[in-house]
């Protein structure tokens, strides 16, 4: 039975699932129907944030364009432009046992591409949610469905998974950000181009 949570709630990960090695961190979306002429494309990106949250390189934030980091303990299983069909749209692999030290919390971000361009926001998404999963049984561990509570957003912190005392837990974080990926990446101290 997965662990409901609702935003700013935090939940202990590997000390009430002992053995958890492996973890499928599932983020998924619906877009609302709207006469705007393009379609939406939502991306999720992974930042790796050292005990200042700020990303050590650009080799810490995996996004559809770097699929992988973290000595190859965090894997972004693809960008899915469409967004249709049930379940989750995009999927990241972690093995937490594997994440190099440094790495103090891992940021799970959803975006929408080009939204400034399009005239999209995050007022017209619904059902986006993210899900915990252990890989090695495929059980379902913690969700945490966003809600309705964005309007002009670009972006969104969804939630983070952080080391304390020498365990990982997770935080619904549900942050929304104007300015898109960018701000973001700046943010947690990248130089985008």
């Amino acid at each position: 039975m997965a662990i409901s949570l609702s935003k700013g709630q935090k939940v202990d990960l590997t000390k009430t699932n002992p053995g958890l090695s492996k973890v499928v961190v599932g983020l998924g979306w619906d877009t609302n129907r709207y006469d705007g002429g393009s379609d939406f494309d939502l991306d999720a990106s992974v930042f790796l944030l050292d005990a200042n949250g700020k990303c050590a390189s650009d080799r810490d934030f995996i996004f559809y364009n770097q699929l992988e980091g973290g000595n190859g303990s965090v894997i972004h299983t693809g960008d899915n432009r469409t967004g249709e069909g049930e379940g989750d749209d995009e999927q990241v692999k972690v093995s937490l046992s594997a994440v190099p030290a440094q790495v103090e919390k891992i940021s799970f971000v959803i975006t929408i591409h080009d939204a400034e361009a399009r005239s999209q926001n995050f007022g017209q998404v619904s059902n986006a949610f993210c899900r915990i999963v252990n890989e090695d049984t495929n059980q379902e561990i913690i969700r945490y469905d966003l809600g309705e509570d964005f309007s002009v957003e670009t972006a969104i912190i969804v939630g983070e998974l952080y080391r304390h005392n020498g365990e990982w837990k997770f935080s619904a974080i549900g942050s929304g950000y104007q300015g898109g990926l960018g701000r973001i990446a700046t943010d947690f101290g990248l130089n985008v181009g």
